[in-house]
C-alpha cells in the first residue's frame, strides 16, 4: 500500500496560480477580464453569469452572436419526456426532466452605420468585463473601431437582483467618440429553446456525455401569446411546455435616453419580439437604453396571468426606480458578506477565487425558495438542471452556518417531495420513503439505476443535512412539524431494506446499493451508506423518543401523519447499534464495501490522460471490476462521521484510498483536502484545495461551459472552514450538538478568518499560526466550543484567544455508548431483532 504522503498526486497538481493574470488580473472583490478571447467562450459565459437562485443569465454578450450557449434559466422550469429503455424492467425511471432554456432577454443588437458589433471579429481598442461580488453587477466597457474607422464606446451593466426574485435589470450605453453616425439598437426577446437565430434547435445532434442536458427532437415551448407596444416599448411572450405543461411569461420594458433624435419600431411574433431604436447619433452624446425584464413561471397558471404578474413586478420597479435596485443589491450583498466572508490574509489571488466560489453558491441558492438547488445552479443546462444529493452534503453546510433561512428553504423543498419519495419506495417494494437520486419535479429521472436509484444514501444525506441545520439553529418548529416526518420515513426505509445476520454477533446489513463512488455500483455493505444510515436511524429514534417525552400532542400528530408504531423507534435503534461496518484486520482499513478488496487494482498511474475521465472512455463493466474511485467514498464518511473513527483509522483509510481516487468528479478534491489536513498531510491538503478552488475558474474538468459546479463551490467553504479552520459539529445523531475547532493553518498563510452562526449568534473565528481568536460579531451569545480539547465560552464584547501549542489530532473517534443506544428514559437499546420482524 502506497502512502500519498506529501508527494505528487494525480488530481492535486503542484500549487500555482493557474490563471493568466495578464487577462484576469487579481482583484479581491471582482472577477475581471481585460482581453477578449473567443476560444473559451463557454467557460467565461458560465463564470460571468448573474443569478439569484430563481433566475439566471449566462455571461453572453448582449449585442454579439458569438456564444457557446445563449442561456437564460429559471430554477425548476422544465420539460418532461418518456425515458425509452432498450430493455424494460419493473420500477425503472419512466420520466426524464430537463431544464428549459427560457426566452432570452439579454439581446441588444448594436449597429453603427449598419455595421454590427460582433465580438469575434471586432477591432477592440479597449476592453474590460467584471463581475463585482459586492454589487452583484456584471459590467463591461469597451472601445470599438468600426470597419468604417469610427470609434465607439460601449458601457453595459447587467444585474439579477437578490431582493427582487422575478426581475432582471440591464442597461446599455453607446457613445460615438469621434464622428456622427447612424446607430441602431435592437432589443429582443427570443425563444432560444426552439429557434436560435434561424437554427432549429431540435436538429442539433445529441451528446453521449451524461453530464450534459438531454436535447429534444421536437418543439418544447408552445406559444400562447405575444405582443409589443410601440408607445411604451413593452414586449411580451408567453408559453406552455408541451409535455410538462409548465407555463412562463416574460415582459420587457424599455427606456431610451439621449439628446439625439431617434425613431422607434416594434415587431412581435410567437418566437421573437423586439423594439428597434434608430438614432441619428452625434459624437459625445450618450445613448442609454435601460431594459427591465420580469419572468414568472408556474406548474399550472395560464401564461396570461403570468404576464399580469410580470407587469405588476415591473410597475413596482418603476415606482422604486432603477437606481434603487442597484442600491438595494449592494445593501443585500453587504449583509451577505458580513455573515459569510472567509478571509485569507495576504493571499489576494486565493481571496479572489474564494469569494467567487461563495458568490456562485449565493447565486444558485438565495432565491431558490420553493425549488431545490441545481447542480449547475442557474448558470447552464449541465446535468439537466437536476437536484442531487450534492445539495445536502456540499452546499447545505455553507447555508446552514451563514444563511440559515436559505438552508431551511432547501430542506422544506425536500419535505415537499416526501409523498413522491413514499411512492417511489413502494414502487421498489420498500417501506418508508426513497428520495430520487436526480430530479426536478420529485420523480426519479435517472435512467441508469446502478449509478442512480441504487444510491439510497441520499435518504441519509437529507437526514444528515436537516440534523445539522436543526443543531446549528435550534429550529424545533421545523423539526417537530416537518423534518421529523422525513426522519421517520427514511429510517423506515433503512430498517426495511436491511436484514439481520447471525455471525459472531448479530449484525445488520444493507445489500444492493451504490455509494457516492459511481465507479463501484450495486454492492453489499457500502461503508458510506451503512455509516450514514446508522446516523439516520439513531437520529430518528432519538427524535421520536424526545417528542414522545416532551410533547405528547405533537407525538400524537406524528403518529396520525405517519402511522408510527409504538416499537418502531426501538427497532431503528437496534438496527443502528447492530449496523455492519466493514473493517479488514489484515489490511487495516475499512473496505469500501464487502467485496471491494477482492477486486483487481486499476493502474491509475499509467492510465493516459486522454482516457480521463474514465466514464467517457471505458464501458461501466470494465470500471466496475477494479479498485478505482470516481470520488471520495470512505473518505467522505470519515469527514461526515469523524467521531466514529479513530485518528489511526482515518490515516490508514486515507492512505489506501487516495492513490486510487481519480478525482473524475468535482466533488472529490474538497473532501480529500479536509481529511488530508486532518491526518497531517499539509501540503497535499493545500494542493487538493487549490484543485477545488479553481475547478471552474480554470475549467479543470473541461465542462464549465455547461455551467458552474455549485457543489464544488460550496465544498470550497467546507475545505476552508472544516479543513484548515478545523470546525466540526459532532453529536447531531443524538441531538446533542458539540461544536469543536482544531485548525490546520497551511504553511504560508498568516491567518484564516471565517464566520459561523450558532443558535442565532455569529462567531468570527480567526486562526493564526499559534492561536485561535473567537469573537461574537452579532447576536446574543454566549456560545461554547471545544478548542483543541479545551471548552471555551465566548460572549459579546469579550473575545477569547486560545493558544495553539501543537497540531494535535481531532477527537479520538471513540463512538458514544459502545454497549448500546440510550433512550430518553435511560433504557439501553442493544443490537437485537425487534419481536416479530426479521428486518
Amino acid at each position: 500500500m502506497t502512502s500519498p504522503a506529501d508527494g505528487p498526486s494525480h488530481i492535486a497538481p503542484p500549487i500555482a496560480d493557474p490563471l493568466d493574470r495578464s487577462r484576469f488580473p487579481i482583484d479581491e472583490w471582482r472577477l475581471v477580464e481585460t482581453r477578449f478571447e473567443a476560444d473559451d467562450a463557454g467557460t467565461t459565459e458560465s463564470i460571468f453569469s448573474v443569478g439569484n437562485g430563481y433566475l439566471g443569465m449566462r455571461g453572453n454578450y448582449s449585442e454579439s452572436r458569438d456564444a457557446y450557449v445563449e442561456g437564460t434559466y429559471i430554477n425548476g422550469f422544465h420539460e418532461t419526456w418518456p425515458i425509452m429503455h432498450a430493455e424494460e424492467a419493473y420500477g425503472f425511471a419512466r420520466e426524464g426532466q430537463t431544464i428549459i432554456n427560457a426566452p432570452d432577454a439579454k439581446v441588444i443588437r448594436l449597429y453603427v452605420d449598419d455595421e454590427p458589433l460582433q465580438m469575434s471579429v471586432a477591432d477592440l481598442l479597449e476592453y474590460e468585463r467584471s463581475l463585482d461580488f459586492r454589487s452583484g453587477v456584471l459590467r463591461r466597457e469597451l472601445v470599438w473601431r468600426t470597419p468604417g474607422g469610427k470609434e465607439v464606446r460601449l458601457r453595459s451593466r447587467r444585474m439579477v437582483p437578490l431582493a427582487q426574485r422575478h426581475l432582471a435589470v440591464l442597461d446599455f450605453e453607446v457613445t460615438l467618440l469621434d464622428e456622427k453616425a447612424s446607430v441602431v439598437l435592437s432589443s429582443q426577446l427570443i425563444n432560444r429553446q426552439d429557434v436560435d437565430d434561424g437554427l432549429i434547435v431540435s436538429d442539433v445532434p445529441k451528446t453521449t456525455d451524461p453530464r450534459k442536458a438531454d436535447r429534444f427532437d421536437r418543439r418544447v415551448l408552445e406559444p400562447v401569446l405575444h405582443g409589443a407596444d410601440e408607445e411604451t416599448g413593452r414586449l411580451r411572450l408567453g408559453y406552455r411546455a408541451a409535455r410538462s405543461r409548465m407555463t412562463i411569461g416574460v415582459v420587457a420594458d424599455h427606456e431610451l435616453e439621449t439628446a439625439s433624435p431617434y425613431s422607434v419600431r416594434v415587431e412581435a411574433d410567437e418566437d421573437l419580439a423586439k423594439v428597434i431604436y434608430q438614432v441619428a447619433a452625434e459624437p459625445g452624446v450618450p445613448i442609454r437604453l435601460t431594459k427591465l425584464v420580469s419572468y414568472h413561471t408556474s406548474r399550472s397558471v395560464p401564461p396570461s396571468e403570468l404576464i399580469d404578474r410580470c407587469e405588476r413586478t415591473l410597475a413596482r420597479t418603476h415606482e422604486q426606480g432603477v437606481e434603487h435596485q442597484y442600491d438595494e443589491q449592494r445593501r443585500w450583498l453587504e449583509d451577505f458578506w458580513a455573515r459569510s466572508d472567509v478571509e485569507i490574509s495576504g493571499r489576494p489571488e486565493l481571496q479572489q477565487a474564494v469569494r467567487w466560489n461563495l458568490f456562485s453558491v449565493l447565486q444558485a441558492s438565495a432565491r431558490a425558495e420553493a425549488q431545490g438547488i441545481a447542480a449547475k445552479g442557474v448558470t447552464g443546462s449541465g446535468y439537466g438542471g437536476h437536484y442531487f444529493w450534492d445539495t445536502e452534503i456540499y452546499v447545505m453546510p455553507f447555508l446552514t452556518y451563514t444563511m440559515p433561512w436559505a438552508a431551511r428553504n432547501a430542506l422544506r423543498f425536500r419535505y415537499s417531495l416526501l409523498d413522491n419519495a413514499r411512492s417511489r419506495a413502494r414502487e421498489l417494494s420498500q417501506r418508508g420513503a426513497l428520495f430520487p437520486w436526480r430530479t426536478i419535479n420529485g420523480n426519479e429521472a435517472s435512467a441508469y439505476y446502478a449509478a442512480g436509484t441504487a444510491q439510497y444514501h441520499i435518504d441519509a444525506d437529507i437526514a444528515y443535512a436537516l440534523s445539522q441545520y436543526v443543531g446549528a439553529t435550534g429550529d424545533d418548529d421545523f423539526l417537530n412539524r416537518e423534518a421529523i416526518d422525513i426522519l421517520v420515513e427514511t429510517a423506515r426505509l433503512w430498517a426495511d431494506i436491511g436484514f439481520w445476520r447471525e455471525e459472531e454477533q448479530r449484525t445488520f446489513h444493507i445489500h444492493g446499493v451504490t455509494g457516492p463512488d459511481e465507479y463501484t455500483t450495486v454492492v453489499n455493505d457500502n461503508l458510506y451508506t451503512n455509516v450514514l444510515a446508522r446516523f439516520n436511524l439513531r437520529r430518528a429514534a432519538h427524535e421520536v423518543w424526545r417528542i414522545e417525552r416532551d410533547d405528547p400532542e405533537a407525538h400524537a400528530d406524528l403518529v396520525r401523519r405517519t402511522g408510527l408504531r409504538p416499537d418502531e423507534a426501538d427497532e431503528w435503534a437496534a438496527c443502528a447499534q447492530g449496523m455492519s461496518i466493514p473493517f479488514d484486520q489484515q489490511v487495516g482499513i475499512h473496505p469500501q464495501d464487502a467485496h471491494f478488496l477482492e477486486r483487481e487494482m486499476w493502474d491509475l498511474e499509467n492510465t493516459p490522460t486522454d482516457k480521463r475521465p474514465l466514464l467517457l472512455h471505458y464501458h461501466p463493466l470494465v470500471i466496475y471490476r477494479f479498485q478505482v474511485l470516481k470520488q471520495a467514498d470512505v473518505v467522505l464518511a470519515l469527514f461526515l462521521q469523524g467521531e466514529e473513527f479513530t485518528a489511526e483509522q482515518k490515516r490508514a483509510d486515507f492512505d489506501y484510498y487516495d492513490p486510487i481516487t481519480t478525482g473524475d468528479s468535482t466533488l472529490s478534491a474538497v473532501v480529500q483536502s479536509i481529511i488530508a489536513a486532518e491526518v497531517g498531510y499539509a501540503d497535499l491538503a493545500l494542493r487538493y484545495f487549490h484543485a477545488a478552488l479553481f475547478v471552474d475558474l480554470d475549467d479543470r474538468h473541461h465542462n464549465t461551459s455547461d455551467g458552474v459546479h455549485v457543489a464544488s463551490a460550496g465544498g470550497v467553504w467546507s475545505a476552508l472552514v472544516h479543513g484548515f479552520g478545523g470546525f466540526r459539529d459532532h453529536g447531531n445523531d443524538r441531538g446533542e450538538e458539540q461544536w469543536a475547532i482544531d485548525p490546520r493553518l497551511p504553511r504560508g498563510w498568516s491567518s484564516l478568518a471565517y464566520r459561523v452562526t450558532l443558535r442565532g449568534t455569529r462567531v468570527l473565528v480567526t486562526v493564526r499560526k499559534d492561536e485561535v481568536e473567537l469573537c461574537v460579531e452579532h447576536g446574543p451569545g454566549p456560545v461554547s466550543l471545544n478548542v483543541r480539547g479545551e471548552t471555551v465560552t465566548v460572549k459579546p464584547d469579550a473575545p477569547v484567544v486560545v493558544p495553539l501549542e501543537h497540531q494535535g489530532p481531532m477527537l479520538d473517534g471513540e463512538p458514544p455508548n459502545p454497549d448500546g443506544m440510550q433512550r430518553a428514559d435511560g433504557t439501553v437499546i442493544h443490537a437485537i431483532v425487534p419481536s416479530g420482524d426479521d428486518g
